[in-house]
């Protein structure tokens, strides 16, 4: 009895073995299946919101931001704890390239047209109008009147002057002439000058650079109302034998002509007066009230000019018209008409060329214009 009773005990024993052991297999592969679950869970969430760019919470519980360039390398996000958002770092691309632009070194031609000036032609090259002047000395003859179409002008590469080589110049004396710096002379890249032994055979021009020089300018002296005793042959027909009376001006001046803006050049030290924007033929009016003292054609490249007396100093100057309406010594008020616009002389378009001077100086026409 007592040893049917111990085998009883024992078969429990192992009854109750099993079952925990089964109980543990079943327990193990409920989390082997949970797992998977999950995984499976996880996977498709995060599937689906790539496809909408939305942000799902990682295992850390942060949100984890799924909009990642192609380039980047994935990551199993699921086994991944995130403390902070994940950002996907783009940059944009330029298909331009940019290429530098270098400075010119060699001096280039233009060909003038009708209605060019060169005040423009420089400012549309980027230079002084003085370079321009100082390049072509042989055909302008430093005056900017002398411009014609069909003239074909040196352009320089910068600022300074264009100068052809003689037979004795040096650096250092080519820049003293020109107020320069021999360093910039021999550095110049288009003047393709040795530094070991920078010699110059004549004829070669050079440019020197931030070089200036005075001009030689040709113009119409100041004619006053008394006798001058001008000639004819040396000014033209249009100048006048003086001795007048006749009206003072107020010292205040109007426009000349019916626009106010420029048509070409301004005021500068290669150009003393402003040229002012005309039809054919339009009205030109005294700027202030005077005696007329040279009236018809005048050389030097002005063509018909007139110029008026004021009788305190100051005179005025109305150049390249068509005709001209007021003789020598008439008295003309303010606003009277005294010629008409036109293109004669060195001119290569109708406009105005109008000048002031005072006590024979010249003064630039804004100072005194409304």
């Amino acid at each position: 009895m007592r040893k049917f009773s111990e085998q009883s005990n024992n078969a429990s024993l192992a009854h109750s073995e099993r079952l925990v052991l089964s109980g543990a297999w079943l327990v193990a592969a409920s989390l082997v299946l949970l797992a998977f679950y999950l995984g499976w869970r996880t996977r498709t969430t995060l599937a689906a919101a790539s496809e909408e760019n939305e942000p799902v919470s990682g295992s850390g519980g942060a949100l984890v931001d799924l909009n990642i360039p192609s380039e980047n390398p994935e990551v199993d996000l699921p086994g991944f704890q995130v403390d902070t958002p994940v950002l996907g770092i783009s940059r944009s691309t330029d298909p331009q390239t940019i290429i530098p632009t270098r400075p010119r070194e060699d001096t280039i031609t233009y060909t003038v047209d009708i209605g060019d000036s060169v005040f423009e032609i420089a400012l549309s090259f980027n230079l002084k109008p003085e370079t321009i002047l100082w390049g072509n000395y042989d055909q302008l003859k430093d005056s900017p009147d002398m411009l014609s179409p069909g003239m074909v002008l040196n352009i320089p590469p910068v600022d300074g002057v264009l100068y052809e080589w003689q037979e004795g110049d040096t650096i250092d004396g080519v820049a003293l002439k020109f107020s320069a710096d021999p360093v910039e002379i021999m550095n110049w890249p288009g003047n393709d000058l040795d530094l070991t032994d920078p010699k110059v055979e004549p004829g070669t021009t050079i440019m020197v650079k931030g070089g200036e020089r005075e001009f030689v300018q040709w113009i119409i002296p100041t004619i006053p109302r008394g006798r001058a005793g001008v000639s004819k042959s040396v000014y033209g027909p249009g100048a006048c034998e003086g001795g007048y009376d006749g009206y003072y001006g107020g010292g205040f001046f109007i426009w000349p002509a019916p626009n106010h803006k420029l048509s070409g050049n301004d005021y500068w030290s290669g150009h003393l007066g402003i040229d002012i924007a005309a039809g054919m033929s339009d009205p030109i009016y005294a700027s202030d009230a005077g005696v007329i003292v040279f009236s018809g054609w005048a050389y030097g490249g002005y063509g018909n000019m007139v110029m008026v007396d004021h009788g305190n100093g100051y005179q005025t100057v109305y150049a390249h018209l068509s005709s001209t309406a007021a003789g020598c010594g008439r008295s003309v008020g303010q606003g009277t008409v005294i010629g008409y616009a036109g293109s004669t002389g060195n001119s290569t378009g109708t406009h105005l060329h109008f000048e002031i001077r005072y006590m024979g100086g010249f003064v630039n026409p804004w100072w005194n214009l409304p």
